[in-house]
């Protein structure tokens, strides 16, 4: 293959950043307790924004929980056929699917900041017509900006990927998990008890709403203006010109809104040509250097809902279980879930942070569990495999999305989100699909044949593992690239090279 086509996502956007010069120190991210700059002050302002983006994520689970569990009696009331009520659920699946990508670019191309404001106020506003809709027509329409804008984590991700180091990334992302799926625990107690009482979903619709407000105000009270983003700072492509090196995201984008022109005198393409020009570069590259990442990301995806598809009935069939007890349990097991994002600092200490391979075994765990699950003969097992499961979903969901990043690279970080939520929507029409025809043979056929499906997925992982690592990875890097290009060793396996040029990147915008 060409070298010009064996090179990174990131720096085929020229959004990746420059190689680190010899002997220079790396940058600290924020959860290391530093990410704006090298005093105190910058670190405890880069903190303080790290916090408040797991505050953002709380408060976007914790808003759409409360109405989640509550459509399918809402849109029933309305007089809606259970089949129309499955087109219209389904509508949101499928506008997802093709807005994931497509928003995540978006937040590479406009900035972080525009795009999450825009994804908090025009999924508000679904919420708002949600809480109006007195017919079924009302209430599909409703579905239609949410499906399409409600990508908050996603862009959120994206920007904590901007503020910390590459090795912090996986620890900051996972307790940003861990405080949305807090909310997505109270969210549905808070919903049950307000749909009780008179008109109860227009007014939790409403509450919603509110908050959606409340996270929209939050975010534009943000320093932005203190914390410099790493895609900005390490996202331009210098040559000889240094003009832009240390700005903050704001200014730089001050800076090419004030000029309207690039270095070159050439004007700065409109954002959207540069999504749709992005996108259309990104389909090669990932197709030819990312297919694994995704097909892993697929197939785990779909082994775990398939383990949740029919978790209910098959508890019911196989043990008598009642399906209040199963309810407790599910929370216990969600419970558990949220706390898996503290246990990832000493886990990746142990692996030398090492994400493929946590990957790896966080995998063959979930196997595991999928498969004891499935041949159990006694709750007492399903308990087990329940808690043990929690935890090595969480933590691989978390890394399979660090992986992302790693290879693609995180400055274009909200496209690669982007694009892995896309794969996850996939995933949600084939899980109910194959979960129907795996419970015409047994109860245990949807867990049995998602244990099948992640024991693919580590076949995929264990044939493209890296060939080396530490200093190994370094010769093998001066062995096979051109004193011209710079190299980039792929988690999953990958050796990449590019070559630098002059090309300059504001935001994700090629201005040059």
């Amino acid at each position: 293959m060409e070298l010009g086509r064996r090179r990174d996502l990131g720096s085929a956007l020229g959004l990746a950043p420059a190689p680190a010069k010899p002997g220079q120190e790396p940058r600290p991210g924020a959860g290391a307790g530093a990410g704006a700059g090298a005093g105190a002050p910058g670190a405890v302002r880069a903190r303080r924004f790290v916090l408040c983006l797991y505050l953002v994520g709380f408060l976007d689970l914790f808003g759409v929980s409360m109405v989640v569990p509550l459509l399918s009696l809402h849109v029933k009331s309305l007089g809606a056929s259970p089949t129309v009520a499955g087109v219209v659920g389904s509508s949101y699946g499928i506008l997802q699917l093709f807005s994931s990508a497509v928003v995540g670019c978006w937040s590479d191309v406009v900035g972080r900041r525009s795009s999450l404001l825009a994804c908090i106020l025009l999924s508000a506003l679904g919420y708002l017509i949600l809480g109006a809709s007195t017919s079924v027509f009302l209430f599909a329409l409703a579905r239609v900006p949410v499906g399409i804008f409600k990508h908050t984590l996603s862009i959120s991700r994206a920007l904590l990927s901007d503020l910390v180091a590459e090795k912090e990334r996986p620890l900051v992302i996972g307790r940003f998990n861990t405080a949305s799926s807090v909310g997505f625990i109270l969210g549905p107690m808070v919903g049950g008890y307000l749909t009780e009482l008179d008109d109860g979903f227009y007014l939790t619709a409403f509450i919603c709403f509110s908050v959606f407000i409340l996270n929209a105000g939050l975010v534009w009270l943000f320093p932005w203006s203190e914390v410099k983003l790493n895609s900005t700072k390490h996202g331009l492509r210098l040559g000889k010109s240094h003009a832009l090196l240390g700005k903050t995201d704001r200014e730089v984008q001050e800076a090419a809104t004030r000029r309207g022109t690039t270095v070159s005198g050439k004007p700065a393409r409109l954002p959207w040509m540069e999504v749709v020009s992005t996108l259309r570069d990104m389909k090669s590259l990932i197709v030819s250097e990312m297919w694994d990442i995704f097909l892993v990301r697929l197939l785990m995806g779909v082994a775990v809902m398939l383990y949740y598809s029919n978790f209910v009935l098959a508890l019911e069939e196989r043990f008598g279980v009642r399906p209040k007890t199963t309810g407790y349990l599910i929370s216990y097991s969600s419970a558990l879930g949220a706390l898996a994002g503290f246990t990832l600092g000493p886990i990746l200490r142990l692996y030398k942070h090492n994400s493929h391979a946590v990957l790896l075994h966080s995998s063959v765990l979930t196997f595991t569990l999928l498969l004891l699950y499935s041949t159990a003969h006694t709750m007492g097992i399903v308990v087990f495999s329940s808690t043990l499961l929690s935890f090595s979903t969480a933590i691989g969901r978390t890394c399979i999305t660090d992986l992302q990043l790693t290879v693609g690279g995180a400055q274009a970080s909200g496209t690669l989100i982007g694009m892995g939520q896309s794969v996850t929507a996939v995933g949600r029409v084939i899980a109910p699909l194959l979960s129907g025809v795996a419970q015409e043979v047994s109860p245990c056929g949807p867990p049995s044949l998602g244990a099948a499906l992640a024991l693919v997925a580590i076949i995929v992982m264990s044939v493209s593992r890296p060939r080396c690592g530490g200093d190994g990875s370094d010769k093998l890097k001066n062995d096979q690239c051109p004193d011209s290009f710079s190299p980039l060793m792929s988690p999953l396996g990958y050796h990449s090279c590019f070559q630098p040029n002059t090309d300059i990147i504001v935001n994700g915008i090629l201005i040059c």
